[in-house]
């Protein structure tokens, strides 16, 4: 029973789709690292200086203690105390929209390649095959013999 549970684990994820998965998500990792530090290091940046140097991830608003105020949001983690973190939350909104908008962008042109690939497919199947009156299957244009079921062809 254990050697057939290891044969069945090991078909599939020795299948295409398992593996495709898992560089997947790889890239995907790498590719979150990259868009955070982007709108954490080049787009925040300037929108914090036209705000009036503002730095998104030190917005914060604290609950609790009340009698204290924390200059910044890491005094205040240290501290222990309680806060909505509204401008790390900003910064990753936005890191949000970015990774949408490449999602969609990408899958929008593999849909585009893949349409203009079956477009082609089919124009090259028009064009070169033909069907035989006897069996209905696709044949060679030029062919005289039916491959499938050996019917003679008029030409």
């Amino acid at each position: 029973m254990f050697k057939n549970l290891v044969k069945e684990l090991k078909e599939f994820i020795l299948r295409g789709n398992v593996i495709d998965m898992a560089i997947g998500i790889i890239i995907g990792a790498a590719f979150g690292k990259v868009v955070d530090s982007f709108v954490k290091d080049i787009i925040m940046p300037p929108i914090g200086l036209l705000l009036g140097k503002v730095d998104f991830s030190n917005l914060y608003l604290q609950i609790y203690p009340h009698n204290l105020h924390y200059s910044t949001f890491e005094a205040a983690k240290d501290a222990g105390a309680v806060t909505i973190n509204y401008g790390i939350f900003f910064n990753n909104l936005i890191s949000f929209f970015i990774v949408g908008c490449s999602v969609f962008l990408m899958i929008k042109s593999i849909n585009t390649l893949k349409n203009k690939m079956k477009k082609e497919c089919f124009e090259e199947n028009v064009s070169t095959q033909k069907e035989c009156p006897y069996c209905h299957t696709q044949i060679p244009i030029l062919a005289i013999r039916c491959p499938h079921c050996t019917s003679e062809l008029n030409i």
